[in-house]
Formats: C-alpha cells, sequence, structure tokens
C-alpha cells in the first residue's frame, strides 16, 4: 500500500483542473507522473445521426479536458524538471470507428496532442505518450448489460485474441510508462489491444 487523495474534478471546466493539480502538489510536493483518463464514449450512432450536444460533450471531455490536464501538469513539471504525461486514447484514435464517429475523432485528437507535447517537451525532460486500449472490461464498456451484449460479443469477435482485455492490463502500461524503464519512450501510442490493430 499506499495513500491516495480523491478530488471530483470535471476535466471540462479549467478552474477545476487548475485545482485538481494544486491540489496533488500541495499534498505530495510535486507531480512526477499524470495518468489522464477521463473520458465519455457518447451514442452509438452513425455520424449523421450524432447529435449536436453529444459532439460537445464528448469533445469536451475527451479533448478539452485531455488539454486542460497537460496545460496545468506541464508547467509544474517544468519547474521541478521533468515529469511523465500518459493520455488515454483508444484504437478508436488508429483506426476508423463504426458507429461511434465522435469518440473515434476525440481519440485521434488525443493521439495528436500526445505527439505534440512529446515534441515540444521532450527538451525539457517531460515525457508523453498515450495508451490506445481495444475494449476493456468496464462499466464503460458493460454498460451494466452484463458480460454478454451485441456490443460486447462482436468487440470479442473482432479481436485476435477472442477476449476482452482487463483494467489491470492497461495498467501496466500505464505504469511502465510512467517508470524509469521507459525513460527514451515519448511520443509514443501504445497498443493494449489484443493485437485489434495488427490485423
Amino acid at each position: 500500500g499506499g495513500e491516495a487523495i480523491f478530488v471530483r474534478t470535471d476535466v471540462a471546466q479549467a478552474a477545476q483542473v487548475e485545482a485538481l493539480v494544486q491540489r496533488a502538489v500541495g499534498e505530495y510536493g510535486r507531480l512526477d507522473c499524470a495518468f489522464n483518463n477521463a473520458g465519455i464514449a457518447g451514442l452509438p450512432v452513425r455520424m449523421a445521426e450524432v447529435p449536436e450536444d453529444d459532439f460537445d460533450r464528448i469533445m469536451a471531455v475527451n479533448v478539452k479536458g485531455v488539454w486542460l490536464c497537460m496545460k496545468h501538469e506541464i508547467p509544474q513539471m517544468m519547474a521541478q524538471g521533468g515529469g511523465a504525461i500518459v493520455n488515454t486514447a483508444s484504437v478508436a484514435g488508429l483506426v476508423g470507428s463504426h458507429s461511434l464517429p465522435i469518440y473515434g475523432a476525440s481519440k485521434h485528437a488525443v493521439v495528436g496532442m500526445s505527439k505534440t507535447a512529446a515534441v515540444e517537451y521532450a527538451r525539457k525532460n517531460i515525457r508523453v505518450n498515450c495508451v490506445c486500449p481495444a475494449v476493456i472490461r468496464t462499466p464503460m464498456a458493460t454498460g451494466g448489460l452484463g458480460e454478454h451484449s451485441p456490443f460486447l460479443d462482436a468487440a470479442i469477435a473482432a479481436n485476435p485474441s477472442r477476449r476482452l482485455g482487463e483494467a489491470s492490463e492497461v495498467a501496466a502500461a500505464v505504469l511502465w510508462l510512467c517508470s524509469d524503464a521507459a525513460s527514451f519512450t515519448t511520443g509514443a501510442a501504445l497498443t493494449v489491444d489484443g493485437g485489434f490493430t495488427a490485423q
């Protein structure tokens, strides 16, 4: 064990994100790594059927939220001599996304922002990477539907490993990217996808 604090934060709100980073630094004295993992998927509809408010909320959380987090994390890391940031993207940020078009677009943006920040801050000893999971067994994926639903069955059938990923498998990748073992890794979009994007 260790200890942790919880700070309820809407990542789409600049003042709340700034307060979150300040609280973390106030509690622990520095910010060695940050894992920006908040995200929403939206309705499973096609591009022309997406409601405008759905578009706005997905972009606010998934894109603006990641940008705001990095905007406030990076200055702290620069002041202390470095750090590591990991953003959650998705395999939907690497390939086309059937029936989740705005989610896919938002995750493409996360990949792009991560790579750009990696290039911009490499000489400041700040590494920025993203993880790109396939469908992971989480409440967001199961939606309270249990182990079997048309969505999950299709995700399993489309994956070479014929299973869902586990949150612990994504966590292991994030821990590695945050660690000194990944000291020469920056700007990467690391897939944790059971081979999905290798097809």
